[in-house]
């Protein structure tokens, strides 16, 4: 195949490209955009959405604590011996509250993730992805809509910016989502990690439950986000529908 053949070839596969993601991106905009943002409002409506006792997000971290070690006071020991293991006592004490319990092996077994907030998780996820996905193909379809750089009639190529700039805008928070995700399980991590070395401080486990708590509200606003950047994404973009596909009224060199 000769050079010219080959570079007919290629420029012909970059067009059936083009004309695919033209396609993709006003059948997304149009038809899938609505659905997502009524699909997400139904999430948003299930009962698991809805809990207004924040109480009912707390889960057990199943590290129980320990029995306090006892001995006879009754009988009291006035030789030096008495006074020495009294102050070994006092020492061991001091020394188990500064450097914590030793931990081997949790007594009742493996501590459990929150099973509730897990399971939201696994049905916030997709939906994170699914809106960078739907966003870098938007940005795609109008970055290949604008026409070349040219003096005046400069209208509609501003309007092709000012949603691209939106679109990038969804684009980065609906990426940030997935750091929350894995900054929650990181933070729980380790302060379950605290409550088994420290397991009479109650603190402790008093923080393990504002994480729940956060990361559930965090999870609610998540999905009211991602309904809206649809929402807005959609209403930006069927309003301004015409001067983005043909910023130009004379202009030729689109995807048409």
């Amino acid at each position: 195949m000769s050079d010219l053949a080959m570079s007919s070839d290629v420029a012909a596969q970059v067009d059936l490209f083009r004309a695919k993601i033209k396609k993709d991106a006003e059948e997304l905009v149009l038809k899938k955009f609505p659905q997502n943002m009524l699909d997400l409002d139904r999430l948003l409506a299930n009962e698991n959405f809805q809990i207004g006792d924040l109480e009912k997000v707390h889960y057990d971290v199943n590290i129980p604590i320990p029995q306090v070690p006892t001995h006879n006071s009754n009988h009291v020991d006035n030789s030096d011996n008495g006074r020495d293991l009294k102050k070994r006592k006092f020492e061991e004490m001091v020394h188990d509250t500064i450097t914590g319990t030793k931990v081997l092996v949790l007594p009742n077994g493996t501590s459990p993730s929150n099973k509730l907030i897990t399971e939201l998780i696994k049905l916030v996820k997709p939906k994170m992805k699914q809106l960078v996905e739907d966003a870098n193909l938007l940005k795609m379809w109008v970055l290949f809509l604008i026409p070349r750089i040219e003096d005046g009639n400069n209208f509609g190529v501003s309007i092709q910016e000012d949603t691209l700039g939106e679109i990038r805008t969804v684009e980065s928070e609906a990426a940030a989502y997935f750091d929350q995700v894995s900054r929650y399980y990181m933070s729980r991590g380790k302060i379950v990690a605290k409550i088994a070395k420290y397991p009479h401080v109650e603190d402790f486990r008093n923080t393990l439950n504002e994480i729940d708590e956060k990361e559930y509200l965090s999870l609610r606003l998540v999905v009211c986000e991602l309904r809206n950047h649809y929402a807005t994404l959609h209403d930006v973009i069927t309003k301004n529908l015409d001067k983005i596909k043909k910023p130009r009224s004379s202009n030729t060199e689109n995807m048409y």
